[in-house]
This record gives structure tokens, sequence and C-alpha cells, in this order.
């Protein structure tokens, strides 16, 4: 897994991990060993540097006063005995070495070609051949070279050299040929340079530390400003998913609400048909039975009299069942309210309740300018028509009162009363209504709330509240 990988929150979506972290961790330790490895490679770059300048500087100071004195080995592998003594002068050799130069280069070697040193400041070294050095054999091929003491080689274990001094070896040339004609092997103290070397190096690593520091802090910021990015997108991501799970699951209760409501609303409906068919059996089919046997009565009269009577039966009977088919029929069909405002259809059903139970109904309904479609009327009809009757069949005539406000795209309608005990008036005649449960189905159906409250100081309050833009389609 790599960095930045992923685990799952088992919501679907994935956590990035802590990637800031893990590049300061990761990233650390490659730019650690990336630093490392530079400053190794630049503090000897740097250092080799320092040696062939300081051999560079030192051979052109020593070629400028060696060099004449050394002309003679063109034709000879010894030197006059005067240049000798001009280079023990020079050297101050057989004297305390108490000036800087002599404390700085104590030690110097002419070589030949072979390993014969024809001049030295030991003077048991010369005409002696040794083996040659490195140095020699480079500074013989027109480079000049530094090297630092070999200890174990012959000259310097006969002079029992128990330091490593800095030896550079300097070629000699002929001034009118050019040709290499000696080495100049001269030893150097290795303070100076160790202190430069010391120097060099620190300032190496210091600015390598550095340069290291910056490059890592720059990634590092930029990685830690996109791993925040990260870090809010997927805590906006699981919060929109967690809000999507919140709504799926809403919509889902809702959803078997709905089916549930629509499967009561469905039984209601044939129970309401069932009550209807009962009504029509129970009265009217009733009584057009007994006007049909009325009519053989009729037939069977013997005065006019007698006809007559029977006839004024049949016709009191005919009445009475028209006046419960009419009774009925008035439960089962609505006015026509589909053209109508939402306000004016609440006003109708007040009205005409008030018609027929001679009862007055505090109506409060606010501004509704807003377009429902057919069902939500005929819900808020139906809402409003079977509250009113049952406040007239369970509480006293007076307090009735209906309140009726848009808030939002919510809309919010309740019938209340003050209670006080049964009007005494029972049914309403020609009320067939499908009581709570029914209105509860019906206001359900269309994504609806329905509740009852009982006021524990009496009376009870019907509400209803319906989200009306998701209905305008409905």
């Amino acid at each position: 897994m790599s960095i930045g990988t992923a685990v799952n929150l088992g919501t679907g979506v994935t956590a990035p991990r802590n990637l800031s972290g893990q590049f300061a961790l990761t990233g650390g330790l490659v730019m650690l060993l990336v630093m490392l490895l530079a400053g190794v490679t630049t503090s000897r770059i740097v250092s080799n540097a320092a040696v062939e300048n300081t051999a560079a500087s030192t051979a052109l100071f020593m070629d400028s006063f060696l060099s004449p004195q050394l002309q003679s080995l063109a034709y000879g592998d010894s030197l006059p005995p005067d240049k000798v003594e001009a280079l023990n002068r020079l050297l101050g050799v057989g004297t305390a070495q108490d000036e800087p130069f002599e404390k700085r280069f104590p030690h110097l070697e002419i070589w030949k070609r072979g390993g014969l040193v024809v001049y030295s400041s030991s003077p048991q070294l010369i005409g002696r051949r040794f083996d040659p050095p490195q140095g020699l054999a480079e500074a013989m091929a027109g480079a000049v070279s530094a090297h630092y003491a070999d200890l174990g080689a012959a000259e310097h274990v006969e002079r029992h050299f128990e330091s490593e001094y800095l030896e550079i070896y300097v070629p000699v040339r002929e001034y009118l040929s050019g040709h290499i004609i000696a080495v100049a092997e001269i030893h150097e103290q290795p303070e100076l340079l160790q202190r430069r070397l010391f120097d060099v190096r620190a300032r190496s690593w210091l600015t390598t530390t550095a340069l290291t520091l910056v490059v890592m802090l720059s990634l590092f910021g930029i990685v830690h400003r996109g791993s925040r990015l990260i870090a809010a997108q997927h805590a906006a991501l699981k919060q929109r998913i967690d809000e999507v799970r919140r709504v799926s699951d809403q919509n889902r209760t809702l959803r078997d609400k709905a089916q549930l409501a629509s499967s009561r609303l469905a039984e209601l409906n044939a129970s309401y048909l069932r009550n209807v068919g009962a009504e029509l059996h129970d009265g009217p089919a009733q009584l057009l039975g007994l006007a049909a046997l009325k009519v053989e009565h009729v037939r069977q009269a013997r005065t006019v009299a007698g006809r007559r009577r029977e006839l004024q039966a049949i016709d009191t009977v005919l009445a009475d069942a028209l006046r419960d088919i009419r009774a009925v029929s008035k439960g089962l069909m609505l006015p026509e309210i589909e053209s109508l405002p939402l306000c004016e259809v609440v006003a109708r059903a007040v009205n005409l309740h008030e018609k027929r139970t001679e009862t007055k109904v505090a109506l409060t309904c606010g501004a509704l300018d807003c377009e429902v479609s057919h069902a939500v009327k005929i819900c808020v009809y139906r809402f409003v028509q079977e509250g009113l009757s049952n406040a007239f069949r369970h509480a006293s005539r007076d307090g009735q009162s209906v309140s009726c406000q848009l808030v939002a795209s919510l809309l919010h309608i309740s019938v209340q009363d003050r209670g006080g005990g049964a009007s005494g008036q029972g049914n309403v005649r020609g009320e067939a209504g499908l009581g709570l449960t029914g209105l509860r189905a019906r206001v359900e159906s269309l994504g609806g709330t329905f509740l009852s409250v009982t006021d524990p100081a009496g009376g009870t309050r019907l509400e209803m509240t319906l989200a009306i833009m998701e209905t305008l389609d409905g």
C-alpha cells in the first residue's frame, strides 16, 4: 500500500491516511540519505580541490626559487657544492627552525628518475636510491601532485617520521627545452591545511544541510496543504454520503408509510362502500320495498277512500326514501372545488358544516397563494369536513375553529374544539365519514403527517401538515 492509499470506512468512501505524516517520515529518511550522500560527495570534492589548490600554490611558490638552483641537473645527476650551499641557506639547513617558512616546509628532497635523491634537507639521504613514490611518477609525467606521507616508506623510516606531512611533488623543467630534469618533493606541515579543510568541510555540510531542509520544508508544505485539502474533501464527501443515506432512509420510510396508507385507504374505501350499501339497504331499499307492498294494497282497495289512503302512504314512504337517498348522495358527492383556490375550499367546507349543524366555526386562513393538485384539495376538504363533524359529535356546539397557513412550502391545517361533552346530536344526517383512521391514511398517502392532540384542559386538536411543493405534479 503506497503513500496516500485509503482505508475503507464501511460507507463506500475511503479515508486518506495522514499524507503529511507519511511524507515527513518517508521523505525525511530519503532526504537524510540524499543529504549524507551529497554531503560526503561534496566534502570529498571540496577537500580534494583544496588540497590541489594548496599543492598548486606551493608548487608555484617553490618553483620560483628552486628552479634556478637546479638547472645544472639537466647535465648530470648531482648538484655542484655552491648550489647545495645555496639551497641549504634558503631552507635553513643546519640552523634552528624558527622562521615561519622553515616551520611550514621542514623537509625538501630533489629526485631524479629511478628514485635517486640528489638533494635533501636530511644530508644522509643525498646520493641514495629509494623506491620511487607515487607522486614522483606523476610529477615526472608533468603533473603537480599532493599526497600524505607514507610513514612506511624507507626514506621516512630512516628519519623516524611520526607525522603525516603533505608531500607536494613539483616537476622542475629546463629553461631552454622545457624538459623535466628533476622533481622537488616538499613536505608541508598539515595543520594549516587541516584547519582549512575543516572550515571548507563544515561550510559544505552546512550548505548541504540548509539546502536539504529548504527542499524538505517546501515539499512538506506542498504535501501538507494537499493532505489537508484531501482530508477536507473526504470529510465533505462523507458528510454528503451520510446526508444521502439519511435522505434515502427517510424516503424509504415515507414510501413504506405511503404504501401502508394506500393499503389502508383502499380497505377504508371498501368499508366505506359497504357502509354506503348498508345505508341504502337499511334505509331507502326498505322504504322502496314497503312502497312496493303498498302498490298491491292499492290494487286490492275496494273503495276510493281506501285507495287514496294507500296512495298517500306510498307517497309518504317514497318521499322518505328519496330524502334518505339524497342525504346519502350529499355525503358521497363533493362540491365543485377543482377550480377553487385552496382558501375557498376550506371556507366552503366550513360553510357547509355551519348550514348542516346550525353552528358557528371560527375560520383563520392565511395567504395561500399557491397552486395545488386536485388530490390535495380533496384531502383538505375531507380533513376539515371530518374534523368539524367529529368536533360537533363529541364536543359542545361552540368553540369549533379552523386554522390554515402556509409556512415556506409546508401547509398547516388544524381543526380544534373546546371539549365539553357530546352535543347530543349524534351523527350528522347525511354525513358518511371515514373517521380519524381514514383521515390519517388519506393524509399520509400524499406524504403528509397527521396528528391528533388532546388538550389537558379539554378539547381536541387535529393537525395535518403537507409539503405543497412536492404535490404540485401529483
